[in-house]
């Protein structure tokens, strides 16, 4: 009698229910996990924050800078006085305040009395006499010179400009930035170095 001998092995019975089932996660070890994901975006955050509000300064200091180049390059071109001013409520004038974080306009000083005319000869809504106008720049302080930031024909400033100081009001975690203007009229910036914005940038 010839006994046939199968090749592969005789499967083994299941020792029982485990032996077929995935393992999971048990519901202690998943709250472990949330307990501690939670803990590092605990950490995390403060250092996140003061990130964005960094680059929000830089943003500001360089749209400053921006402003007054421009300013200053138009009043060279067209031979003419060029001013910037902090925007008021309406954004068509100027409002003659320390605090630039609303924003500002750049504008054809035509007549050199340092005041936008506010002309809108082709009924579009926009003055003629404004060259740029920026908007307002959020959870930052900008301050600046209560008066305008006026350029000659020659690129030169009519008077001297007290610096610009970026920051954000009542966080020295954050570094304040500046803009000052040279006595040729050209701006430059300057990062604070002491942690204290109340005195510009020293």
């Amino acid at each position: 009698m010839t006994l046939l001998i199968s090749m592969y092995p005789a499967r083994r019975p299941p020792t029982g229910l485990q032996s077929y089932r995935a393992r999971g996660f048990t519901i202690i070890e998943l709250l472990i996990t949330v307990a501690i994901l939670v803990i590092l975006i605990g950490l995390a955050a403060p250092s996140l924050g003061n990130l964005v509000r960094d680059q929000r300064v830089k943003t500001a200091v360089g749209d400053v800078y921006a402003a007054l180049a421009f300013a200053r390059s138009e009043a060279i071109k067209r031979n003419q006085f060029v001013g910037v001013c902090s925007k008021n409520a309406a954004g068509t004038g100027c409002e003659g305040s320390t605090g630039w974080a609303r924003g500002w306009i750049v504008f054809l000083d035509a007549n050199g009395d340092g005041i936008p005319e506010v002309l809108d000869t082709n009924g579009d809504g926009i003055p003629d006499d404004i060259l740029k106008s920026q908007d307002a720049l959020p959870d930052v302080a900008v301050s600046g010179t209560g008066g305008n930031v006026s350029y000659r024909g020659d690129g030169r400033l009519r008077a001297t400009v007290a610096p610009f100081v970026a920051s954000v009001s009542g966080n020295n975690a954050i570094t304040a930035r500046c803009v000052r203007l040279d006595l040729s009229g050209r701006p430059n910036v300057k990062v604070d170095t002491n942690q204290d914005p109340g005195d510009g940038c020293n």
